[in-house]
């Protein structure tokens, strides 16, 4: 008996140290190989995000090809590398992202079933102007109708499904990996200073963090990590202040998870900004590595968080308020720290997560 074939699309390759998506897969490909799979992932090229490590030998990357922009690039490499799979007829296919919600007739009409994670809500994200707005949407009603199986990373994204689409599916969210005692980043003391990781989008609180952090500093370190991957005005805000500020550093992308996980782990106080989407992967990440989080108030954030962070409203005196508590209160910042890896090692694990997708996969076998 032949092992069951999957080929994974919409992301950015294996090994990539891109985003979400790519986290996932660098942990779902080895797993599903592990487990008696033929895996084959789509990417877009060897690219430096792809870092050191060379990745399983036993999961195959094909690189696609399509257009390096921020509005056709996910469209013409999914459309790529759709065209391919439907020619090598994989026994199903793992799509990522509704944009590549138009291709899947391609598929189907190859008789290869479609597991498909929808995201977020791209549509109402505030980085795309009306056009690529129109198109998300319309890939998700494409998802909707041609989709074999959807995964949802939260409970409340598949609720939003089901009332918009009348489509259900399988909650499976991300995972974490523990912390371990790494030492502090050259530079910055343990619980010493303030902490964002995200991409410089409007919907991630970034300018609202920026007008917090010229406060912050003036008693704690600020760390920033992350870019907007294409320049613009909050990177060009951002290293102006730290040219002016020397307690402000910024990191840029870290492709490290080494130095990521440090991060997060040392802090003293972690800002969680994000705010379209379902269960956000740095927040998993976060919790688990004990990251005292403070977070924005919303219903996906409090879904993944509980009781375990301080929540704040998307202006700069409400995040200063929350961060100054969990850096000067030494029994609430332990109290969230604990509370959150204990969370993530419950709900947030990657066996549960990739155990998840293996049976997801399974049930479309054969359709």
């Amino acid at each position: 008996m032949t092992n069951p074939s999957v080929s994974i699309i919409g992301t950015r390759g294996y090994p990539s140290y891109y985003g979400g998506f790519e986290t996932l897969v660098r942990h779902l490909a080895p797993y599903l190989a592990e487990h008696g799979w033929d895996v084959t992932v789509y990417g877009r090229g060897r690219t430096a995000d792809n870092g050191e490590n060379e990745g399983d030998p036993r999961v195959r990357s094909i690189d696609s090809i399509g257009f390096e922009s921020k509005s056709l690039s996910t469209l013409s490499y999914g459309l790529s590398s759709t065209v391919h799979c439907a020619y090598a007829k994989p026994d199903v296919a793992l799509v990522m992202n509704v944009a590549n919600g138009f291709w899947l007739p391609l598929l189907r009409a190859r008789g290869i079933p479609s597991l498909v994670n929808v995201d977020g809500i791209e549509w109402e994200r505030a980085k795309w102007g009306k056009t690529a707005k129109k198109l998300f949407r319309a890939g998700a009603t494409a998802t909707a109708r041609h989709a074999d199986n959807l995964v949802f990373d939260s409970k409340a994204l598949g609720a939003r499904w089901n009332r918009e689409f009348s489509r259900a599916g399988e909650f499976i969210p991300y995972g974490g990996s523990p912390a371990k005692n790494r030492p502090v980043v050259e530079g910055l003391e343990r619980r010493g200073y303030v902490l964002m990781v995200a991409r410089f989008v409007p919907e991630n609180t970034v300018a609202e963090f920026l007008d917090a952090a010229e406060q912050l500093s003036k008693h704690w370190h600020v760390v920033v990590v992350g870019s907007s991957g294409y320049g613009g005005p909050l990177e060009e805000r951002l290293k102006q202040i730290t040219e002016q500020n020397r307690r402000v550093k910024w990191f840029g992308h870290v492709s490290d998870d080494e130095i990521l996980f440090s991060l997060w782990e040392n802090c003293g106080a972690y800002f969680h900004g994000h705010s379209v989407g379902g269960t956000n992967p740095a927040l998993v990440q976060a919790m688990a590595l004990g990251a005292p989080t403070v977070a924005r108030d919303t219903v996906f954030n409090r879904e993944v968080l509980a009781d375990s962070a301080i929540f704040v409203q998307p202006e700069s005196n409400s995040i200063v308020a929350g961060v100054t508590t969990m850096m000067t209160e030494d029994g609430a910042r332990i109290r969230y720290s604990t509370q959150a890896s204990h969370r993530a090692e419950a709900l947030y694990t990657w066996d549960y997560v990739c155990g998840g997708y293996e049976r997801a996969l399974l049930g479309l076998l054969g359709r």
